[in-house]
């Protein structure tokens, strides 16, 4: 028995959460806010929460949210950051906020605008 957990909590430690970009899309403002992270899922539940929950750092978004209802957004992931190949790479934040700039440049072009901060 002591093997099996010893091994699932190895299992465990190998495991790598997906890590990307968020996005969050009003449907009537036409407006977006981007999130980078290591784990993509985690930061979905958490950044919902926040929002229903009234604790959304980005006070624009958050008025919105609350104002236009829940159902008039969109909150899913744009883009997958790949993990390095060879494993040796630990720390990807650049790696993130170089992935969120190309994102802001393409969306801007597109014509989105961005909540202020």
């Amino acid at each position: 028995m002591m093997d099996r957990k010893k091994e699932l909590k190895e299992q465990y430690k190998q495991m790598k959460s997906e890590m990307g970009v968020l996005i969050i899309r009003s449907s009537i403002s036409n407006k977006c806010y981007l999130e980078t992270t290591a784990n993509l899922k985690g930061m979905q539940n958490r950044t919902e929460f926040q929002l229903d929950a009234g604790l959304h750092p980005n006070g624009e978004l958050q008025r919105e949210w609350q104002e236009l209802g829940k159902e008039n957004f969109k909150l899913e992931i744009l883009d997958n950051l790949e993990y390095d190949k060879k494993g040796l790479k630990r720390d990807y934040s650049k790696d993130l906020a170089v992935l969120k700039l190309l994102w802001e440049e393409r969306l801007t072009q597109a014509g989105k605008v961005f909540y202020q901060k």
